[in-house]
């Protein structure tokens, strides 16, 4: 099956029959669909919705597809290279697995070695940069914790919070304010690292928790609920709360 989708997309970056759209896309174009569609496989997954699942996941192996394409183009990889490769980096991670090992050295141990492999020298390289925040905020801070520049415990995380909060408050400019509630939000991830609390997963359960509560309070107020004042609003959010 995956052959018939390789060749539906080799048909779409046809340069003189392809799809208009498809032919002029790179891979700075597409990646921005690229983390949408790894988002929506979330969602689905989050939902328990398997029918969407299989769709989400077909679109997100499109997405593998149209970059392999693109670089196969420019004679720099393949699918097939794709595929290899990540099959090889399976192997060679698993090797009490697939090799002689009798017990495995670890993932993380084998990941170092890849990364001093490729001459990564400081102990934040190969972080990307393009990761969502909040995710890319945790692996900084685990990264610094391999080398020992870490709370503790939770107390001495939880306690930089409060410092970060009145900093934000007695900051002196806009672009000040923004600076440490950055500096505010990065340690609000490490407390919650420390804690054991994937801070992505946490943050979409609040998104989705607002989401649901605040649908049921419009829902009770209809047309009425944007003319009502704070308190009435307030005092349907704490029902929405006790309905749940």
């Amino acid at each position: 099956m995956i052959e018939r989708l390789i060749s539906i997309m080799a048909q779409l970056r046809d340069p003189e029959t392809g799809c208009e759209w498809d032919r002029v896309q790179t891979f700075e174009t597409i990646a921005p669909y690229t983390i949408e569609e790894a988002y929506e496989v979330a969602d689905a997954i989050e939902r328990a919705d398997m029918p969407d699942l299989k769709d989400e996941l077909g679109d997100l192996l499109l997405q593998v597809v149209f970059h392999s394409r693109i670089a196969e183009e420019a004679g720099h990889f393949s699918l097939t290279d794709v595929v290899n490769a990540i099959c090889d980096k399976m192997e060679r991670r698993h090797p009490h697995i697939f090799g002689d090992a009798a017990v495995s050295p670890g993932w993380e141990q084998i990941k170092a070695q890849e990364r001093g492999a490729k001459s990564v020298d400081g102990a934040l390289d190969g972080v990307a940069v393009g990761l969502p925040a909040l995710l890319r905020a945790e692996k900084l801070q685990k990264r610094a914790a391999r080398v020992g520049f870490d709370w503790p415990d939770a107390d001495g995380a939880r306690g930089k919070i409060f410092e970060e909060i009145e900093e934000v408050a007695s900051a002196a400019s806009p672009d000040q304010r923004a600076e440490e509630m950055g500096d505010l939000l990065f340690a609000v991830v490490n407390w919650a690292r420390k804690l054991g609390i994937d801070p992505e997963a946490a943050l979409r359960s609040g998104n989705a928790k607002f989401e649901r509560r605040f649908r049921a309070m419009e829902a009770e107020a209809g047309s009425a609920f944007a003319a009502l004042d704070l308190d009435a609003k307030e005092a349907l959010w704490q029902a929405a709360k006790r309905s749940e």
